[in-house]
């Protein structure tokens, strides 16, 4: 028991020592290549460039490409074209010489897999920009669909959040066709394997279902009546995108995700705008402020996770500082509180968001996942935020707590679940549109966020609300896999997923004995590697079999812990061995490492390495075990 102690008291030490002065905590939010060379592109595309920043960048891109030749969509991943073409692009703009070892073998890579002509849809969107391809290379995207009622089945409203920020600027620029700067005149003809005039198949298949063939039809006989199409209705279209994004320009940047900023940018500068402009200054701040600065490196992040970082981290010092031995109790409730009083200046009591356009009649109460983004607040964080300010002081944060409960509530779709964003925002055939490559255009309900809601719900305990709660149940229970785990939506993959659903079935109060849990910790036992930790990549969004890794990772070690922990197997051999993998993994400095990539954006096109999750999951699951041993019940009492 005194190891633990011992490693309690360094992992407490350690995450403390990050926390900000007015209580928050922020670690960088790691994506792939994509969005350093994006950035890198748009400094030229303005002619906005800085040496010196597009210099570290390259340093950052160099060290990050993979073996293969190209650049992976995560640590470790396999070789990715539209990555690669990107940032083979960028590092060609910033200087790097063709016969260089490095370009070389990009280049070959990239026509081995089809050439940039193969590119998804994002990239030949950016190419076209520049003039590498024609805009006949992109889907069919009238900016007249910003004309189109909530009801219609290609109204934005029937997108996610994520994509109509994204979707509205680039029907602007699409409509307009801007040609990028481009100051040194840098072009990428090498990377076709034909000439672009001479392709003919810039939308092909193989097609998701036939849904992909309809819609491909559908894009051809659109081409040649769009010209058709007044030019007051076209303007009138235009004005109407203005119309959604001005409002939404928040320090943070539309979205707070670097696409859609970046879009709105070239889209000003479309327009004869200056960057002296209020809108067009803001708009850059907001990236700049993505930008992570080392000495010799610098990376663009695709946004920032304060909320959720400061949510996670407070939930893991309480831990630590509760139970028979507490860590610095006094000192921790105290920086704590700061926490508490920072989340509460952040929570959004005042927009009606997007979202409202499916709950009209619910007030906003919920938290967004970066330092301001009013019209898109977050499910997930709100929830684990909720769940903190209830466990520090219910009475003191009880009109917070309150106005998140009807917020959580309203928020809940249809089927019983939860999304992260808006209600039944689960029209699948929009995911087969051309435009819509990746698959990722909506935002329906998943297990990871639902189960947290349904964790919350159940935490503050009011009676009232179990119609809710046992619609959020049922929805879990039947979207358990075959093996007994659940799909992790939001974090990789399969253990994140059954580690959220386990701390919600035992606040719940559902059986250790249902047979559901019973498959999962079965599950879980089966994947428990032999260094008694638990691991898992990427791959497993791209058909590898879940829960299975190469390696332990302390992130996904913590989340099995808790889970087993949360469902009454705190004495069994899983969990002793998942904890001693924890402490010998631990660092003097009280922190841990992983390099592999623990989230995910998008499965199977955009993944994510949040830097904060090896240190605050660890500490959550030591300090649990810790008090669960001194707990006559042995029962986890919060849901999270």
């Amino acid at each position: 028991m005194a190891d633990v102690d011992r490693a309690v008291d360094g992992a407490h030490a350690a995450l403390g020592n990050l926390q900000k002065e007015d209580g928050h905590w922020v670690f960088e939010l790691e994506a792939d290549a994509t969005i350093p060379s994006e950035y890198v592109l748009l400094e030229h595309y303005l002619d906005r460039i800085d040496p010196e920043k597009e210099n570290k960048i390259g340093v950052y891109l160099r060290r990050i490409q993979g073996e293969h030749g190209g650049w992976p969509l995560y640590y470790g991943g396999n070789f990715d074209l539209s990555a690669s073409v990107k940032a083979y692009f960028a590092l060609k703009i910033i200087g790097d010489d063709l016969n260089a070892d490095h370009m070389r073998r990009a280049r070959e890579a990239i026509l081995a897999h089809g050439g940039a002509a193969r590119s998804n849809v994002f990239t030949r969107i950016q190419l076209a920009l520049y003039g590498e391809v024609p805009w006949s290379a992109t889907p069919v995207m009238p900016v007249e669909l910003m004309l189109l009622p909530r009801t219609a089945f290609f109204s934005i409203w029937n997108m996610a959040y994520w994509s109509r920020v994204v979707v509205a600027s680039l029907l602007v620029l699409s409509a307009l066709k801007p040609k990028a700067i481009n100051p040194k005149d840098v072009h990428i003809p090498e990377l076709f394997v034909e000439p672009p005039a001479q392709v003919k198949d810039w939308i092909k298949g193989p097609y998701r279902s036939v849904w992909g063939r309809v819609f491909k039809h559908l894009d051809t006989a659109l081409r040649p009546i769009l010209p058709l199409i007044p030019k007051k209705i076209h303007e009138k279209a235009i004005q109407e995108a203005v119309k959604f994004i001005e409002p939404r320009l928040g320090v943070g940047g539309l979205g707070a995700i670097y696409p859609a900023m970046a879009n709105v940018i070239m889209m000003y500068r479309a327009f004869g705008v200056p960057d002296t402009d209020a809108r067009v200054v803001k708009a850059w701040q907001a990236i700049q402020d993505l930008l992570v600065t080392k000495e010799d490196e610098i990376y663009c992040q695709p946004c920032v996770s304060p909320v959720w970082d400061t949510g996670l981290s407070g939930l893991a010092m309480l831990e630590a500082a509760s139970g028979l031995n507490p860590q610095k109790r006094e000192e921790t409730i105290n920086k704590l509180k700061k926490s508490a009083e920072w989340l509460r200046k952040k929570q959004i009591l005042d927009v009606k968001g997007d979202w409202a356009i499916n709950a009209p009649n619910v007030r906003p109460g919920g938290w967004a996942f970066q330092y301001e983004n009013d019209y898109y607040p977050d499910v997930d964080d709100t929830a684990v935020v909720g769940m903190l300010l209830h466990r520090l002081d219910p009475k003191e944060n009880q009109e917070a707590i309150e106005r998140a409960r009807e917020w959580i509530i309203g928020m809940q779709s249809t089927n019983g679940g939860w999304g992260a964003f808006d209600i039944d925002n689960d029209l699948e055939a929009l995911n087969h549109i051309p435009f819509s490559d990746h698959g990722a255009l909506l935002d329906p309900p998943t297990a990871d966020v639902s189960a947290r809601c349904v964790s919350f719900l159940c935490q503050l305990g009011h009676p009232e609300d179990r119609p809710v709660i046992e619609k959020g149940i049922e929805y879990l229970r039947k979207e358990q896999e075959k093996e007994g785990c659940w799909f992790g939506r939001w974090g990789t993959n399969y253990i994140y997923g059954t580690w959220s659903v386990l701390c919600a079935l035992n606040i719940a109060g559902i059986s250790y004995n249902d047979p559901m849990i019973r498959r999962a910790v079965t599950w879980l036992k089966d994947v428990q590697r032999s260094d008694g930790g638990w691991g898992e990549d990427c791959a497993t969004y791209e058909g590898t079999a879940p829960g299975v890794y190469k390696e332990s990772l302390p992130s996904q070690t913590a989340w099995a812990v808790l889970a087993l922990m949360a469902v009454g197997e705190r004495d069994s051999e899983m969990v002793k061995k998942g904890i001693q993998f924890l402490k010998d993994q631990q660092d003097e400095n009280g922190e841990w490492h992983e390099e592999p990539y623990n989230a995910v954006g998008f499965p199977k096109v955009f993944y994510l390495r949040y830097h904060g999750y090896k240190q605050f999951f660890p500490l959550m699951a030591l300090s649990r075990y810790r008090n669960l041993l001194s707990s006559n019940s042995g029962r986890v009492e919060y849901g999270f």
